[in-house]
């Protein structure tokens, strides 16, 4: 049995080498879309399309293969969403040969002169790949998708804007590497009415323009709204019930303490009018999300601080209320510092995913002489599937609160 060579062509001939050439001159069968057949219309090889049935093109790669040389030619990278994964299972890697080249990917994100490193990539070619879309869109901030005939540019700006992701900015990039390559930006609302050449793709970025103007700003808004890293923030439902529990005034000096993306503090920001907000942060990348979101929705009272907790935190405002998000390793010692300087009759609230920091809270604050109460909270979110919805379960997240005697003693009776 021959390997099969699978070969990315990049963006254009001038993509390949020497010895990518050789190999495909010595094929005995050439297989691949139409548009890239054509590109070798002079091989004496025999030409087989791939079209839709994909499992056809590969029961015949694994036929022929037994005596023929047979070269499968791909676009960009064969093992980047592209057929190479496919064959590779079918035939087995020891009779596989992958020469992979550039993705699609990096020559749009070249194209618009950003790194991608950071970027998410979804396909929708032909596939029912929304669930995985949406999970893309409440966590990345830039997004490659690779579009097809029906979910082209148009219909998946449609879809962002139905399902309230609109803070995004579209890039749409028309045949690549051809004579007819087109890049363009637009917003949803412009991408929504009209038609762009195939084939194509889609990059999405989150738009560093106010979300403020086009929604109002409420508890629980959409994770999508926010700036923030892959899954590092608090999720809309859980924001909400997290800042119930602090029962803020308008009045308030908040510490948000491992601020994150900083969404409690600027959601505190609709009760806290008259007040101060302070984000600790140590990540930098993350400081640098806070800050876009305070822009974004215009949050005057809002400061942003880059350091290490609990160091610095003499230096603040002492706070009325202080949210902690996760806290990690270091939870106990944060609380205590923090603790010390929380007015009397103040409120702390703790969100935390990992079961040993349950304890550690509540046995803290106690020592510190609150009266605490934990709740454990399950989100589930609906999914589509190809014809129903099903319930998909979030990470479950404990919320501990702890309060001085003589505040917000609507639970206080209740207290363990």
């Amino acid at each position: 049995m021959k390997p099969v060579a699978i070969i990315g062509i990049g963006m254009t001939l001038e993509d390949l080498t020497a010895r990518h050439l050789d190999i495909i001159d010595k094929a005995d069968i050439l297989v691949g879309g139409k548009r890239l057949l054509n590109l070798f219309e002079e091989s004496r090889a025999r030409k087989k399309i791939i079209g839709k049935d994909i499992t056809g093109v590969v029961n015949f790669v694994k036929q022929e293969m037994k005596k023929k040389r047979v070269v499968v030619l791909a676009s960009g990278d064969p093992m980047y969403f592209g057929i190479g994964r496919r064959l590779v299972n079918a035939v087995g890697a020891q009779h596989a040969v992958v020469y992979p080249n550039i993705s699609s990917v990096a020559a749009a994100f070249g194209r618009i002169k950003e790194p991608w490193d950071d970027a998410g990539a979804i396909s929708l070619h032909g596939r029912q790949n929304k669930n995985r879309l949406l999970k893309a869109l409440e966590e990345e901030n830039k997004i490659a998708v690779f579009t097809d005939p029906n979910n082209n540019p148009a219909w998946l700006a449609a879809y962002l804007m139905e399902n309230q992701f609109l803070n995004y900015e579209m890039c749409v990039l028309e045949a690549l590497g051809s004579d007819a390559e087109r890049v363009s930006w637009h917003t949803l609302a412009e991408a929504a009415k009209l038609k762009f050449a195939d084939p194509n793709m889609v990059i999405l970025k989150r738009s560093s323009s106010g979300v403020k103007d086009k929604l109002p700003l409420f508890f629980g808004s959409p994770d999508s709204w926010y700036d923030h890293q892959k899954g590092l923030i608090t999720k809309s439902e859980i924001r909400a019930i997290a800042l119930s529990k602090l029962c803020l005034s308008t009045e308030n000096i908040l510490w948000d303490l491992g601020a994150g993306s900083g969404s409690i503090s600027i959601e505190a920001s609709l009760i806290i009018k008259k007040g101060k907000i302070v984000a600790v942060e140590k990540n930098p990348e993350r400081v640098k999300h806070i800050k876009k979101n305070k822009k974004k929705f215009g949050i005057g009272n809002l400061k942003v601080i880059q350091s290490e907790l609990p160091k610095g935190l003499e230096k603040l405002p002492p706070p009325d209320r202080i949210f902690i998000g996760g806290g990690g390793r270091g939870l106990k010692s944060i609380i205590n510092t923090a603790g010390r300087f929380l007015k009397p009759q103040g409120v702390m609230v703790i969100n935390t995913v990992l079961i040993p920091n349950v304890e550690t809270a509540r046995a803290t604050l106690e020592k510190l002489d609150f009266n605490t109460e934990i709740i454990q909270v399950q989100i589930n979110r609906s999914r589509q599937m190809p014809w129903a919805e099903r319930l998909e379960a979030l990470n479950p997240v404990w919320i501990i609160t702890g309060i001085r005697k003589g505040e917000c003693g609507m639970w206080q009776g209740e207290t363990t």
